[in-house]
Order: C-alpha cells, then sequence, then structure tokens
C-alpha cells in the first residue's frame, strides 16, 4: 500500500543587517527540509502560510511552489530551501501546508509545524 508523506523541518535566523527595529521592520529567513518520507514519488505543488506576529496580526500567504520550484521527490529524498518574511514585531511565529499530488495522482496536504521567529535571546 502507497503512503503519502512529507516530512518538514525548519531553522530560523534572524537578520539585523536588514531589519530597522526603530522602524518597527524586523527580518527573518527560515530554511526548510521537506523530506519524502512516504513510499511514493509526489511533487510539492503549491504553499500556503499563516504569519502572525506578536500584535496577532496575521498575514497569509498562498502561492505555486516555494522558491519558484515544484520539486518532485523520490521517497528518501530531500529538497531544501531558504526564504523569508518581515514582521512588524521581533516575535513571531509561522504555520502552514503545502499540498502535494503523488505519481499515482493522489493528492495530499504535507503539514508544516508551526515554528517560532524571534531575535536572539528574546524569549524566555
Amino acid at each position: 500500500m502507497a503512503t503519502y508523506e512529507f516530512t518538514v523541518s525548519v531553522r530560523t535566523q534572524y537578520l539585523p543587517e536588514q531589519s530597522d527595529p526603530e522602524r518597527t521592520n524586523f527580518v527573518f529567513t527560515y530554511s526548510i527540509t521537506i523530506k519524502n518520507t512516504g513510499s511514493i514519488p509526489a511533487q510539492l505543488i503549491s504553499r500556503h502560510w499563516v504569519i502572525t506576529d506578536a500584535h496577532n496580526h496575521v498575514q497569509e500567504v498562498r502561492g505555486l511552489g516555494v522558491v519558484g520550484h515544484q520539486p518532485l521527490l523520490q521517497p528518501g529524498e530531500e529538497f531544501e530551501y531558504t526564504s523569508g518574511t518581515q514582521l512588524a514585531t521581533p516575535q513571531g511565529s509561522m504555520v502552514g501546508e503545502y499540498f502535494c499530488v503523488a505519481e499515482d495522482g493522489t493528492q495530499f496536504v504535507a503539514k508544516i509545524p508551526e515554528f517560532v521567529l524571534s531575535l536572539p535571546r528574546t524569549l524566555h
């Protein structure tokens, strides 16, 4: 029986050189690793992000692929990319999902676990 599963891991980084705290502009990058942990080849088609700052201002982002790619991953294969976002607060979070299609035509969703965006040493 075929399984349809992508596993997602995330690393984040604050970019002080691109941020301007006096103008409430905080820039972060996030590096995503997507691994096909299923048993059938599958392609990432689109993404959906929910980005929330510390004032509970929510921004939703939808689009095709990731950084211009719609990777087709064989079982066990990984794809990594780095992107970024801006917040009006020094902390926030992101959560989302990738919409995928397996080689046999089955559609499935790969959840992106919620992760925190934060300046270094600001969480207790």
